[in-house]
């Protein structure tokens, strides 16, 4: 619009100049013609107003045009700034959720672990139930053992003779109640532990004395008083043994 008005008003300028010109040369202006000139100052004042017309009506046009493209910028810089805003807003927000994210993401892998833990030890704790739960059982049938051998180890050999019938089925009757009830341990996981010349074990072993021996390396068993019993791989009663030593 401001351009339409630019242009006409430049349109204008020639055409109030031709006008004057072609009453100059009609002798419609002429000096000393007061009527003529009277004619011509009207027209040419009538053409004046109203290219001056044009001009304002082209300068408010261009005024009024100026002012909606400054409210337009005005308009626009606001809705940038507001977008950039909210961007900054929505950015801020996904940062916050992608670290509770991974917040909670640890806190439930911890929780799982600690739970698998948790089941393992309890299923480690029910099999070595299982297992050793029959160790306080085994502890005093212990004893009943050491029993039966001390019993058949006090026999005299020489007496076990078919002259004397009653002491020889005695004996055998010992000697298989022992050899029974060592298949029962065996069965439940209960092992003798006769360690004679073994190295010494402080963990299987219980040394009473010190004492040397010829003919044997320190350090080795070389008297057992008590046998030893283990229970699935674990010491139910330690040995109790003489250690040779360094003469």
């Amino acid at each position: 619009m401001a351009a339409q008005c630019s242009g006409l008003v430049r349109r204008s300028f020639p055409a109030i100049a031709l006008s004057l010109r072609v009453l100059q040369a009609n002798s419609l202006f002429r000096p000393g013609r007061a009527d003529s000139n009277q004619h011509c100052n009207t027209f040419y004042s009538a053409e004046l107003v109203s290219w001056t017309s044009s001009r304002l009506l082209c300068t408010a046009t261009k005024q009024k045009n100026n002012g909606q493209n400054l409210e337009d910028d005005s308009s626009q810089n606001e809705q940038k700034t507001d977008s950039t805003s909210t961007e900054k807003t929505l950015t801020e927000e996904k940062v916050k959720l992608e670290e509770q994210l991974k917040e909670t993401l640890e806190k439930y892998k911890r929780a799982l672990a600690d739970t698998e833990n948790l089941r393992r030890r309890s299923q480690k704790l029910v099999e070595e139930a299982k297992l050793y739960g029959i160790q306080g059982f085994c502890k005093d049938l212990l004893e009943v053992a050491d029993i039966l051998e001390k019993a058949t180890a006090s026999v005299p050999k020489e007496e076990i003779k078919e002259e004397n019938p009653h002491l020889k089925n005695l004996y055998e009757g010992l000697v298989m109640t022992e050899v029974q009830i060592q298949k029962v341990f065996k069965k439940h996981g209960l092992l003798k532990l006769d360690p004679v010349g073994t190295k010494f074990d402080p963990y299987e072993h219980e040394a009473l004395f010190h004492t040397p021996v010829e003919g044997k390396e320190p350090g080795t068993i070389a008297l057992v008083t008590k046998v030893g019993y283990k229970l699935h791989g674990r010491t139910l009663r330690p040995a109790l043994v003489g250690v040779v030593k360094e003469p």
